[in-house]
């Protein structure tokens, strides 16, 4: 499997990424929608056009990238957040994350997107590097605190 083998994800597909989406979630003992839920949740994102993802990998998926791209003020284009990415644990250190990374940015470019999000645990420090490689920031220049990200469920 070449590192850059990444394409757009199909609805047809949204098993495959329901599957990987919760295998991502049970690696990190998060609390996770069955397969079968993330699946028909899958379909119907995947029918958006403002919903894009990516699989790497050729008969067997090894990973996957999921976008979303929504209006602000800032831009003249959609700000994009990347809402997952996720290399399958014995597949990690040769390149399909940097893969569909570049591609998701490749195409958020392509759409206008004047911007990326990502959400990074702190506790993520693998994670938090290989963003900030990628030329990710949570300080931005000029100032010397750092950005964060606060939810609440509803």
């Amino acid at each position: 499997m070449g590192a850059d083998t990444v394409r757009t994800a199909t609805p047809a597909e949204a098993g495959l990424l329901g599957r990987l989406l919760w295998d991502f979630n049970t690696e990190f003992e998060a609390a996770t929608p069955s397969v079968d839920e993330l699946a028909t949740r899958f379909a119907r994102l995947l029918a958006l056009d403002e919903v894009i993802a990516l699989l790497a990998g050729d008969d067997e998926p090894t990973g996957f990238a999921l976008l979303t791209l929504r209006p602000t003020p800032y831009y003249d284009g959609p700000l994009a957040q990347l809402e997952e990415l996720y290399v399958r644990p014995d597949l990690r250190d040769r390149g399909i994350g940097t893969a569909l990374l570049r591609r998701a940015l490749d195409l958020c470019r392509g759409r206008g997107a004047g911007e990326m999000h990502i959400n990074v645990d702190a506790v993520d420090v693998d994670t938090r590097r290989f963003y900030e490689r990628h030329g990710f920031l949570n300080i931005l220049p000029g100032t010397d605190y750092r950005m964060l990200c606060y939810l609440q469920e509803l």
